[in-house]
């Protein structure tokens, strides 16, 4: 199956990368983690395709070819994101739109309907970074991901040097060897004198982190009228059963689904089990 197709439009003055997977029937719109980008949804995309849909997924700012602008990274900025790419696309409020997101993807989602009611009727959760606080904790700057962010090795010789060092060793050694390459390939730039380096810039991708305890969702769950499948990694240490659970509960139409032998990266790491889940939650 061949890649799909790539546009930007301008959202607020930041220029966002949509790809558009092609597919006919009912619309999935796919919100990618931090650090990763819109293409590493390739496995999932793929086979959301042969199954009977029409799929699109898209950069979040600060990552892939989207803009990144000099900003705090605050994660209600990309509640904006996705609210104008489904705006962009024509498919806000459609009844048949099913929203995926995994991690800071899912979040998104959420925050999105938190701030325009009736966005998206049904909501595909992969471990939404949601922590269980009554009320928005302040940036963390020495958050351990932060920390660990800002230590990434960002320049390679090759997207094959990558890609193995990747591969070797956690947390990316779970992935699939498509999706990873989909990363890969997608997630490096040439900087202008042949060497590679990350689009998503460590600095920023360690203030995505910071901002990540700031978002407020969890005390505003009961907002959301949105059916809502939580999904979690049974073996996750990041949004595991129990702390799912809980955002599960909190929503009004929520339920949870453990995905056996699965953790975080749980998408790239098997895309058939999340595919199933996907079309048995929107059939």
């Amino acid at each position: 199956m061949t890649g799909p197709t790539s546009h930007a439009f301008a959202a607020d003055g930041i220029r966002l990368v949509v790809h558009d997977w092609g597919g006919a029937g009912a619309p999935v719109l796919l919100a990618h983690p931090t650090g990763f980008h819109g293409l590493v949804w390739a496995p999932v995309a793929q086979r959301l395709v042969a199954s009977g849909r029409r799929v699109w997924s898209f950069d979040f700012r600060g990552h892939g070819d989207s803009d990144a602008p000099d900003v705090d990274y605050s994660w209600h900025g990309f509640a904006d994101d996705v609210l104008a790419v489904v705006e962009h696309l024509g498919v806000a409020g459609d009844p048949t739109l099913v929203a995926c997101g995994h991690s800071k993807g899912g979040a998104a989602l959420i925050l999105g309907e938190q701030k325009r009611a009736g966005t998206f009727t049904r909501i595909w959760a992969y471990e939404p970074i949601i922590f269980a606080f009554e009320n928005p904790l302040p940036p963390q700057e020495d958050f351990f991901l932060a920390r660990a962010a800002r230590k990434r090795r960002d320049l390679w010789h090759s997207t094959d040097e990558a890609f193995a060092a990747y591969a070797s060793k956690p947390p990316l050694d779970v992935m699939t060897e498509a999706s990873l390459r989909a990363y890969v390939d997608y997630g490096l730039r040439d900087r202008g004198d042949g060497v590679l380096e990350l689009k998503c810039r460590p600095e920023i991708e360690a203030r995505v982190y910071a901002m990540g305890p700031n978002h407020g969702a969890f005390a505003r769950l009961d907002e959301v009228a949105s059916e809502v499948l939580v999904v979690c990694g049974e073996t996750s240490t990041s949004v595991d059963p129990a702390l799912g659970a809980q955002i599960a509960d909190r929503l009004p139409n929520g339920r949870l689904e453990v995905l056996a032998g699965l953790g975080h990266f749980g998408p790239q790491q098997d895309p058939d089990a999340c595919v199933t889940s996907i079309l048995r939650f929107a059939p």
